[in-house]
């Protein structure tokens, strides 16, 4: 009789050992204004490449035993280094005509987490934000102690000019000529396209512990030091095994006030929804409320989704045993 229990829970000890939590990850390079007719064919398959590129990376982490912050950190550097989307190379300018970039970074196992907002000489803030996390006692640093804590850390530093780009220098002199007649930035009516391009990646490893990540240039033509969601722990970013995932892009006010992260994942949690519908029920409530954009969430089961308000979101995912997808408008009705 010993014997056969011996052998019961050796066999229940082999099963659960062997059982594999399946890996994933999903990144967004931006939700907004995104109209196919506004796009030829070679900037779609460029978008489509890089997308592909940086979700691959991320997910050959996972494959390699990586871990999902190890995966999301990839993924994100890789965005941060094309000038296709608002977040480091190809941030938007601010008023002034400069660059304020904003990173935060959680993990899901413990709900560390670390954040950097208003930083301007700093290559890859989705680096500086992990080092926050991992080298600090702190969750968010900014401006200029930021930049030291990255001088220190030994990160990569450029100069602000870096992340010049002619395509967002347009974007700035359209949008500081529709503000021309208005006493204050806060009275303008919001334009989508002001703020599009945002980056993020959430993922799944193979201990079953989430991560996200988030990045941003900000909004195009802000001023005061303007900070979005991205670097805002529960808004633009949010990560806890127990429940989910999500990096958002779009409006970032909006995304504050609502708390739309933390609350896809509460919802998940607490009324024992999916991630999924619950991001889509949150984002049909923000864009009752005005708030248009989007988010990439995975849950604690590993199941892969998006949602957004907008004309489309640059997105793209990859499963296990999957092929890489990408995708880039809203599906047509």
């Amino acid at each position: 009789m010993k014997t056969l229990l011996l052998l019961a829970l050796l066999v229940t000890f082999s099963l659960v050992a062997n059982a594999k939590t399946p890996i994933g990850i999903v990144i967004h390079g931006g939700a907004g204004t995104i109209s196919r007719d506004m796009m030829t064919a070679e900037q779609e398959q460029a978008y489509h490449a890089m997308l592909g590129h940086a979700v691959n990376q991320g997910y050959d982490v996972l494959a390699r035993g990586g871990s999902s912050l190890d995966a999301v950190t990839a993924a994100v550097t890789i965005l941060e280094d094309s000038p296709l989307f608002n977040a480091g190379k190809g941030a938007v300018y601010t008023f002034d005509e400069k660059h304020e970039l904003d990173a935060s970074i959680m993990y899901g196992l413990d709900r560390s987490a670390g954040a950097v907002a208003g930083v301007t000489n700093v290559k890859n803030p989705i680096l500086l934000a992990r080092a926050v996390m991992e080298k600090s006692v702190h969750v968010m640093l900014s401006g200029m102690g930021a930049e030291q804590f990255a001088q220190e850390q030994k990160l990569e530093l450029v100069e602000n000019s870096y992340f010049d780009t002619e395509f967002r220098y347009e974007s700035l002199k359209r949008a500081k000529q529709a503000l021309v007649s208005l006493p204050h930035q806060a009275n303008a009516t919001f334009d989508p396209a002001w703020k599009m391009g945002t980056v993020g990646a959430v993922a799944i490893d193979r201990n079953g512990n989430l991560a996200a990540a988030t990045s941003t240039g900000g909004m195009t033509a802000k001023r005061y030091g303007r900070i979005g969601d991205a670097p805002v722990i529960g808004a633009g970013n949010f990560a806890d095994n127990h429940s989910c995932a999500v990096s958002a892009t779009g409006h970032g006010e909006f995304f504050i006030r609502y708390q739309v992260a933390s609350e896809i994942c509460a919802r998940a949690k607490y009324q024992n929804k999916s991630a999924a519908k619950a991001a889509q029920e949150v984002l049909a409530e923000l864009k009752s409320v005005g708030g248009d954009g989007g988010v990439i969430v995975v849950d604690k089961k590993g199941e892969l989704s998006w949602a957004f308000n907008t004309q489309g979101m640059y997105r793209a995912m990859k499963t296990e045993g999957g092929e890489m997808h990408s995708e880039i408008f809203a599906a047509k009705e």
